[in-house]
């Protein structure tokens, strides 16, 4: 049996290293158990054959059964978070939980009413992406769609009320911007807050705008950043890398890191009105070489240009008929 990652932490929190595509490597799932030994699994990790035999490994390991599984609880609707809820939920007959918003952004971007891959191509084209990057983009999209199915049925988090896991309650603190609907919980007796991708440590979160998603997502992810601060924490538990300590300064530097992007954004606009796809390239270039870097890359520079003309200091410029959006600095 090949043996998973595992790490015990205070309070019971059980950490599982699941394997997930290349440049992350892996996702951190949380498990808690209870006095009953009834188990709460947070975020259970894109549905791959990998990740199933993870996850078989993980309960021999620990000695439990498929139905000692009492609830799911996804903190938002990526892949690598949302995506294994309905093979584990089949398997065990648990609950999975997440917000109404998430839920919804789940719908947007998969299932019979999804219109993402169809809109986001348009999108990218819309703002100055060239065509040869389109299909890429859209094949990228399309290849998530096994590592979400099946989908789960979903109970909604009450985000105004304590929810239970393992042995105590967690206040559950709803924030976006990363992605809409994204649910950290906090143990304000212990300082402990299982963070999901709003704070990560040495990562900085993806930022991006996406039609028919929220409009103003780095407003939203800075607003979310600040409350979470305003937190003592003495141990975040994050999706992707280590366990850490030094919570508020980590988001005190995502808040700067932000704030400088800016800046740098609106510095490009000064040599005169540029596309999304121009401003993408200028910020990011050295970073990007295949679909899957494009895509954020390009929804995060269009994520701080949306800033940027909600601060007025820049406005979009949009043509007649079809043609290229721009940006342009405002005098």
């Amino acid at each position: 049996m090949q043996k998973v990652g595992m790490n015990s932490w205070e309070g019971g929190i059980i950490q599982v290293s699941v394997p997930m595509d290349l440049p992350l490597r892996q996702v951190n799932s949380y498990i808690l158990p209870d006095r009953n030994r009834q188990l709460t699994v947070i975020d259970p990790g894109p549905h791959t054959p990998q990740a199933e035999l993870a996850w078989e490994n993980v309960l021999k390991e620990l000695g439990y059964s498929w139905g000692e599984i009492r609830d799911i609880v996804v903190t938002h609707h990526h892949p690598d978070h949302y995506g294994l809820a309905g093979w584990l939920q089949s398997r065990s007959g648990g609950k999975v939980w997440m917000s109404g918003r998430a839920h919804a952004e789940a719908r947007l971007t998969w299932g019979e009413a999804a219109t993402l891959n169809e809109a986001l191509p348009q999108f990218f084209l819309s703002n100055g992406m060239p065509e040869e990057w389109i299909q890429g983009i859209r094949e990228h999209l399309e290849r998530f769609l096994p590592q979400v199915t099946p989908q789960p049925e979903v109970t909604y988090l009450n985000t105004m009320e304590p929810f239970h896991m393992g042995n105590r309650k967690w206040q559950p603190i709803l924030t976006g911007g990363h992605a809409p609907g994204h649910v950290s919980f906090y143990h304000g007796g212990s300082g402990q807050v299982l963070c999901g991708d709003a704070v990560l440590p040495q990562i900085s979160p993806n930022v991006s705008l996406q039609p028919g998603s929220d409009p103003q997502p780095l407003l939203t992810f800075m607003e979310g950043l600040r409350e979470l601060r305003s937190l003592r924490v003495t141990q975040a538990f994050p999706g992707h890398r280590k366990p850490f300590a030094g919570f508020t300064e980590r988001a005190d530097s995502l808040l700067r890191h932000h704030e400088e992007r800016l800046d740098t954004t609106a510095a490009l606009l000064e040599g005169g009105p540029l596309s999304g796809f121009a401003v993408c390239e200028a910020l990011f270039r050295s970073r990007v070489s295949n679909a899957h870097q494009m895509r954020f890359a390009m929804s995060e520079a269009l994520a701080h240009l949306a800033e940027l003309v909600r601060r007025e200091r820049a406005e979009v410029i949009r043509p007649e008929s079809g043609g290229v959006t721009t940006f342009a600095a405002v005098e």
